[in-house]
């Protein structure tokens, strides 16, 4: 039953254009090109910096990624879009935001959406998502260190889905995101095993900054989600609530790119020094001893008087009293009779002058001070 209703709340997440609004097509060279299907034009950001990629899941389907490259760029941005849309109809945007934020832009279609192979579904987008990125590092040199992953609608939820394996990721940006795809339609608060897209539990395994963009006048993901992502994200940034904003019309509104910048600077311009200060409150480290001097770095200024029982390892097997590695008068060799001329350590010195030191044979065998103690007269023990 539950596999039947994910498979139909599977069927209302996704709308893949028909027909697709881009085509792809092989050059004269052999290589890839894209070109829109309405005019045959070739999709073009004005210059040679755009790789046309097929990229082959684990799931057995070939997905179509654009790569947009910017020279004076210091990250790059891995874009997921929402449920209704494909790459030609987001190719503008992406060249914007490639010159507006100063990034590489890495943009992909899901499986069955545009000219990629294969039924979109939730365990599909997951597998789309990790090929993207498994081309960044190997034919791209991109670190995670230095990626910064958007999810728009129903991409945040392969967004979340990586961000959550890569501990050291950059930053996250989620733009209309959801908690969940059944909170979308049911407004339910609890999850449901057959649930898809579950955001409100992958959100707190992120540990990299997280922006949330979302619109006020939402009317098919309701603001109180994006509203929930922040609060539940380990390390919120300062969100942007666009007044009177919807679902799709973002990008419009000013205060989107001018904030997307921001937060871009500040990405760029953290330490791992910052980050660090950040995450070391949220660690769980061993408590710092009190004693502000460390044993095995003190020094027998005095000699006799200080360090029997923070150094070394007992002569005598029976006998549990260290012995002073630095005090050769302490005790003598292979033996802890005590020695009242160095009067340091485990015992004080009394002051009585009847104390004697054990001369009789059967008071050595065992040479410990346990038994020596016996031979020892003394009334002011």
């Amino acid at each position: 039953m539950g596999c039947l209703v994910s498979h139909l709340a599977a069927k209302f997440a996704f709308f893949p254009p028909s027909p697709p609004t881009y085509q792809i097509k092989t050059r004269g060279d052999g290589k890839p090109t894209a070109v829109y299907t309405s005019s045959d034009a070739p999709l073009d950001d004005g210059g040679c910096s755009l790789d046309v990629l097929s990229l082959e899941t684990k799931t057995g389907n070939k997905i179509v990624a654009f790569y947009l490259k910017n020279p004076y760029a210091r990250l790059t941005l891995l874009y997921s879009h929402g449920n209704a849309a494909d790459l030609g109809q987001l190719f503008d945007l992406f060249v914007q935001l490639k010159a507006n934020l100063r990034v590489n832009l890495m943009g992909y279609d899901y499986s069955g959406y545009g000219a990629s192979t294969g039924k979109p579904s939730e365990s599909n987008t997951y597998a789309d998502i990790e090929a993207v990125y498994e081309c960044l590092e190997t034919e791209y040199g991109v670190s995670q260190e230095d990626l910064i992953l958007y999810g728009q609608s129903v991409g945040s939820g392969p967004t979340l889905h990586l961000a959550a394996k890569l501990p050291r990721l950059r930053g996250v940006v989620l733009h209309s995101g959801i908690l969940s795809g059944l909170r979308v339609v049911c407004h339910v608060k609890c999850t449901l095993c057959f649930d898809i897209y579950k955001n409100v539990n992958k959100i707190r395994k992120v540990k990299c900054p997280t922006l949330v963009i979302h619109g006020t006048e939402d009317d098919v993901v309701d603001w109180l989600h994006g509203n929930g992502l922040w609060k539940m994200a380990k390390d919120p940034f300062e969100p942007l609530w666009i007044k009177g904003g919807g679902h799709c019309n973002l990008e419009l509104y000013p205060d989107y790119i001018r904030h997307l910048c921001r937060f871009i600077y500040e990405m760029e311009t953290i330490t791992t020094k910052t980050r660090l200060s950040k995450i070391k409150p949220t660690l769980r480290l061993p408590k710092k001893s009190k004693s502000k001097s460390n044993p095995k770095t003190l020094s027998c200024t005095n000699p006799c008087s200080c360090c029997c029982l923070k150094s070394g390892q007992p002569d005598c097997l029976k006998c549990a009293r260290p012995n002073c590695l630095k005090c050769t008068n302490c005790f003598k060799a292979k033996c802890c009779l005590l020695n009242w001329k160095c009067g340091c350590c485990w015992w004080r010195k009394p002051k009585c002058v009847e104390v004697k030191l054990p001369k009789c044979p059967a008071c050595l065998r065992c040479g410990c001070f346990t038994c020596s103690c016996n031979c020892l007269s003394c009334s002011c023990w």
